[in-house]
């Protein structure tokens, strides 16, 4: 039995894909046939490239997954050779097949870092900086942010912008500006009472500007490409392929867009003028790329902004698209979305997002 199923037959769609990917939280599936041969593999960078060539969720991952997958044979197994393997391909995990090529295990590097028996991937450095906009006064987690501002809200022993931070840290990303307005002194005080290892400045609203606004205080300071984020949801993906894409695009702005799977609990009917009922459709399931609050900027946008009045990212979008401005979206896994904005989603969370941290 394996420790995680991250097996999927050929004949799987792409929405199927997506979806053990959000299970399973590994960055890989093994694509198997009906006895659990090994076929190949399948990543979720592959789901993003095939999503991005626009492939329906509905198509199968035949043409997706690759057929020539790195492995190794039960006889030839050893802690040295996988070691060897992941840290010179550079990649995820290790399958192990017995010698008819049957699915025995796998080994991730997850497993030897946790283990200590190899050293974390060095990240190369993203030099822009990351935009958090932390100055909304939270009414949707009232009463709590009568207390806190929103970007204090605890999440174990740290709030959650610092988690927030830390997860841009973790790809080389050491620049940050704060807007700020709701209760800015205790967030001032906050971080000015802490040690930190990056740059962060506070830039100050003197009215509400709205989740775009601000941006036009940084204009004079702000590099040509850098990064925004909501102060309180974390997207857990690799923000250097987001940058790469942005530019390859020759976009203005880019979306990371979660994709969300939602299913109806009951039967949706479809009927005529008139109420005929054409057809009952049971508990249908529907698949969505959301909007999370990140998203990557070029500083050309900022000039479809208004100065000092309040201006949404939402507004910006569709100034931008009705200026024949590039905008484009860059999907991201289901699981590597978190959002802590309403109070019914803050006890699940915060387990959720202590084990999605660690």
């Amino acid at each position: 039995m394996l420790k995680k199923d991250i097996l999927i037959n050929e004949g799987a769609s792409i929405k199927d894909a997506l979806k053990k990917l959000d299970k399973s939280a590994e960055k890989v599936l093994l694509v198997v046939d009906e006895k659990r041969h090994l076929l190949g593999t399948m990543t979720d960078g592959d789901v993003r490239r095939c999503i991005l060539t626009g492939k329906h969720l509905g198509d199968g991952i035949g043409e997706v997954y690759h057929k020539k997958p790195i492995h190794i044979k039960k006889k030839d197994f050893s802690q040295e050779v996988v070691k060897k393997i992941i840290v010179g391909k550079r990649i995820a995990l290790v399958p192990i097949v017995d010698e008819g090529n049957k699915i025995i295990d796998f080994v991730t590097r997850d497993e030897l870092l946790l283990e200590g028996k190899i050293e974390p991937l060095i990240t190369d450095k993203l030099d822009i900086p990351v935009v958090i906009m932390a100055g909304g006064e939270g009414t949707r987690l009232d009463p709590f942010t009568r207390i806190l501002p929103k970007p204090l809200i605890p999440i174990d022993d740290k709030p959650i912008v610092e988690i927030v931070i830390e997860e841009f840290k973790r790809q080389g990303l050491s620049k940050y500006y704060l807007t700020l307005n709701h209760k800015s002194g205790m967030i001032e005080a906050y971080f000015d009472g802490i040690d930190k290892d990056y740059e962060i400045k506070f830039i100050r609203e003197n009215t509400f500007l709205g989740t775009a606004g601000s941006l036009r205080l940084l204009e004079k300071e702000i590099g040509s490409i850098f990064l925004v984020s909501n102060c309180d949801v974390i997207v857990k993906t690799d923000f250097g392929e987001a940058l790469n894409f942005h530019k390859e695009q020759r976009a203005l702005l880019t979306i990371l867009s979660p994709i969300q799977h939602y299913k109806i609990p009951y039967g949706v009917v479809e009927f005529k003028q008139g109420g005929e009922v054409k057809t009952i459709i049971e508990k249908p399931e529907y698949t969505f790329t959301v909007n999370a609050g990140i998203y990557v900027l070029s500083k050309e946008s900022l000039q479809f902004m208004p100065e000092r009045s309040r201006f949404d990212m939402t507004d910006l979008i569709r100034a931008l698209i009705e200026h024949d401005k590039k905008v484009v979206m860059y999907p991201v896994n289901e699981c590597d979305y978190i959002d802590i904005g309403q109070w019914d989603k803050y006890q699940k969370t915060v387990s959720s997002l202590k084990s999605r941290m660690r």
